[in-house]
């Protein structure tokens, strides 16, 4: 195609869309009661549309936490949550820890991102008998699902893309009234945040950006990632006078532990930690690997899986297995919208999947994910979304980021910061995956929304004390 005929066909897609985004009608608000907040909050249905201006739309549903003070600031701040497949809704608890101080001034706003929540949650059925099912058949349940939702009329899974979802958050915006808006964005929210950022530039007055993903980063992967997390444990438990004196082994217990579950050899007995009943299931590397991954996420949580593993490897496997059933197997049903996170993943990131990266990125933790998700790709069948090369933000940017994240470390926020003029980086020592809600960073938030050009002394997070390690069956040594 001609290149000036190109630029003129996009300027024009962007003027209709600007067009019907200034006619859409205010949305309406309706008193409302969610989980996890005790008060009302106020509730919307925005009409979105599901691919293209003009055609299908989808019903978006928004949560907003109106500021305390009447005279509050014309400039909220939106909440987009992470996975992806994680609602705004899902978040709500934010308000009284991360957001408690910002939401003095200003509107606090939750999207449910479209397939996520009450947004047309795009899920698999969970079972209790997935706890113990075989990995073969938890797959095929999968595949039987995705088939099931791909019949559905007037859904199709190739409208659930992040460039839909930023459209999605500008549409919100006018149907709500408001002018430039502020971002937070967590984990994959801060892909999404980006994005729009990047999208309607005009629209955002500041982004504040915690867990960042990089724009090259590709979210099944990350091997090297959680393999260094992985190590920072054990080397910081060999440190530790008492960790070492109580699990002086626990790296070659850690590998002893993956080659017998790898070869299928451990058969766990147990009562049911959730009902008490006899159970009986074989450990699979997917369900070994994917707990230990997902309690990296957590710097309190990162120091009990010494505790963990030195009981699975003497054969006590209850500790390990009640934890693991906090950690849902991808076809369970969990926080994350299963079927969303999959169109999203599979047409934005398992396509960039090459060996090479592969190669340079392999890991322990990862390789059973990344093993299982072509096949699942493959059936899902989404087109994969085009690459663009970042282009430069110029909102002022607040970044965070855990020394200890397996998934989003720091050097991930480095290099999304190469492509923002006015960013600011800050590292907290002793935080995992997420540290909006630790220590002094509610009052942070604050400080730098009320001035984002102003410096930030940050110096209050170094206060934040490392967690001790659990040494027995008691918890965390005092």
């Amino acid at each position: 195609m001609n290149h000036r005929l190109s630029a003129c066909l996009s300027l024009l897609a962007a003027t209709v869309l600007a067009c019907s985004l200034a006619q859409a009608a205010p949305a309406t608000p309706r008193s409302c009661h969610m989980p996890g907040v005790e008060e009302a909050l106020r509730c919307f249905r925005v009409p979105v549309p599901l691919a293209t201006p003009g055609g299908p739309t989808l019903q978006l549903h928004v949560t907003v936490a109106p500021a305390f003070r009447e005279a509050a600031r014309g400039d909220p701040l939106f909440v987009l949550a992470g996975g992806p497949g994680e609602a705004g809704s899902d978040v709500l608890p934010l308000l009284s820890t991360a957001f408690r101080r910002v939401r003095a001034t200003r509107d606090i706003v939750f999207i449910d991102q479209r397939g996520t929540g009450l947004s047309g949650r795009l899920d698999c059925p969970s079972r209790p008998e997935h706890e113990t099912m075989l990995e073969a058949e938890l797959d095929q349940e999968m595949f039987d699902c995705i088939a099931a939702a791909k019949k559905r009329p007037g859904q199709p899974l190739a409208a659930y893309t992040t460039a839909n979802a930023a459209r999605d958050i500008e549409q919100v915006r006018v149907a709500l009234g408001y002018g430039k808006i502020n971002v937070w964005g967590g984990s994959y929210g801060t892909r999404l945040g980006q994005a729009y950022a990047r999208a309607y530039p005009a629209s955002v007055r500041t982004l504040v950006l915690d867990g960042v993903a990089a724009p090259e980063q590709v979210i099944p992967a990350g091997g090297r990632d959680s393999q260094t997390a992985l190590d920072n444990l054990f080397n910081t438990c060999a440190r530790d006078a008492a960790c070492n004196r109580a699990y002086p082994n626990l790296r070659a217990e850690f590998d002893a532990l993956s080659v017998r579950v790898d070869k299928g050899d451990v058969v766990i007995a147990m009562a049911d930690p959730r009902t008490a009943m006899p159970t009986r299931f074989t450990m699979s590397s997917e369900r070994f690997l994917g707990t230990i991954h997902s309690v990296l996420y957590s710097a309190p949580d990162t120091r009990r899986l010494p505790f963990l593993l030195h009981n699975a490897y003497l054969g006590r496997w209850e500790p390990f297995v009640a934890r693991r059933n906090l950690a849902n197997d991808i076809s369970a049903d969990g926080s994350n919208a299963i079927l969303l996170h999959l169109a999203v993943v599979c047409a934005e990131d398992v396509p960039r999947m090459t060996p090479t990266l592969l190669a340079s990125d392999a890991g322990v933790l990862t390789r059973t994910m990344v093993k299982r998700m072509p096949a699942m790709c493959k059936a899902i069948d989404v087109p994969p979304a085009t690459w663009q090369a970042p282009t430069m933000i110029d909102a002022p940017a607040l970044l965070f980021s855990g020394a200890l994240d397996p998934v989003t470390p720091p050097h991930r926020a480095a290099s999304a910061a190469q492509h923002m003029r006015h960013a600011r980086h800050i590292v907290v020592a002793n935080a995992g995956h997420g540290v909006s809600q630790l220590g002094c960073t509610p009052r942070l938030l604050r400080t730098f929304l009320d001035n984002p050009d102003q410096p930030l002394d940050a110096k209050c997070l170094d206060e934040i004390p490392a967690p001790a390690f659990q040494l027995g069956s008691a918890g965390p040594q005092p």
